[in-house]
């Protein structure tokens, strides 16, 4: 299963990017969406989670408030990120799982990632 991230691009500090990420098929309930990051040099980090059938969410303290991670439809799920900062660039990865869990290792299926540059 592969998903399709798409939505980064080059922002100034303080915009906003609306990042997506499309399933093939539909994104059965027992799923966990979660979308991660990875800057350069630096390992892969979660930055949000959204449980299918819930809707619960978690964010990372670092974007806590400035980032929101949203299901926009039955195969497609959302990260609007605000206020965003130099420090928030970095290779963004939709990924799918079923463990409510901030481990990559626990995500069997992934984007190919989208690339989100903020300039100060």
């Amino acid at each position: 299963v592969q998903l399709q991230a798409s939505g980064g691009g080059l922002v100034q500090a303080g915009g906003s990017l609306r990042l997506s990420c499309t399933a093939p098929g539909r994104i059965y309930s027992s799923a966990v969406m979660a979308w991660f990051r990875q800057a350069p040099g630096k390992e892969h980090e979660i930055v949000s989670r959204i449980r299918w059938s819930t809707g619960n969410t978690w964010s990372a303290d670092s974007v806590k408030g400035r980032f929101t991670i949203s299901k926009d439809s039955y195969n497609t799920v959302s990260l609007q990120m605000t206020s965003l900062q130099p420090e928030d660039t970095a290779v963004y990865y939709c990924a799918r799982g079923i463990q409510w869990s901030g481990d990559r290792r626990d995500y069997n299926f992934w984007g190919q990632g989208t690339l989100v540059t903020v300039s100060s």
